[in-house]
């Protein structure tokens, strides 16, 4: 049975730092039973907040069972401001001094199909394998506030349904390239997380939520784990429509 669900704090540092707590237990329990854990990460804003309080929040040794992945990836160096890569390496991965060896990113200065076709079979080569895909013990997703998730973008979304892991995707307004898992990949995950906030996200959320208005046309709304285990972190300003 599909299982949704809304967890919705005052702004946004009151909403990363209960992700952060969220992590900091699901790291000590993994952690305690040996399980080796595989997690996507998101980019754009509001995982910022997120990565700025991990690197104050959790110890070194607490990631030495972690592996960590990234959801989608602009097309440019790592030292772009841009880069989503970049960005979660300067804010904590270096700070806690997680080894490369368990950091798996997406090389946005890359051919972007090529790079997509690499970067597909990194993670079927890394990751368990369900039906052609692999699977994250924990995927955080960003929304943006015309509905696409990941860089799948409503322009695009066909390339959802795609039957391999990853695609190179175009966004619709500046034309940049981006490479970006693809549905299939989301929802085989165990966990997923939507890391959203802002008032200008608030009127897909309502949309997805309540299914109502252009709700078909947001790459968000397909979000559904097969498993069941959907959460929405949400800040008041993405929920000012309730």
């Amino acid at each position: 049975m599909h299982r949704r669900r809304h967890y919705i704090y005052p702004d946004l540092d009151t909403l990363a730092a209960a992700f952060v707590c969220d992590l900091n237990r699901f790291l000590k329990e993994t952690g305690e039973i040996g399980k080796t854990v595989h997690i996507a990460l998101s980019g754009g804003t509001t995982p910022l907040s997120v990565f700025r309080r991990l690197a104050i929040s959790t110890q070194t040794e607490e990631w030495d069972h972690v592996h960590l992945y990234w959801c989608d990836e602009r097309c440019v160096p790592a030292e772009d401001p841009e880069s989503n890569y970049g960005n979660a390496r300067r804010l904590f991965i270096e700070a806690l001094g997680i080894p490369p060896e368990r950091i798996h990113f997406i090389r946005g200065e890359e051919e972007p199909e090529k790079e997509a076709a690499r970067y597909s079979h990194l993670l079927l080569e890394k990751l368990p394998v369900e039906q052609g895909f692999p699977v994250f013990d924990w995927i955080w997703l960003g929304m943006g506030a015309d509905g696409h998730t990941a860089s799948i973008f409503p322009s695009e979304l066909h390339l959802w349904k795609a039957d391999q892991p990853c695609v190179a995707t175009t966004h619709p307004t500046t034309g940049q390239r981006r490479i970006s898992i693809t549905g299939g990949v989301i929802n085989r995950a165990r966990r997923v997380a939507f890391l959203v906030s802002g008032k200008s996200k608030s009127g897909v959320v309502n949309e997805i939520v309540m299914k109502e208005g252009s709700y078909l046309a947001y790459p968000a709304f397909y979000v559904a784990p097969l498993n069941g285990n959907l959460e929405w972190y949400l800040d008041m300003d993405a929920t000012s429509w309730m």
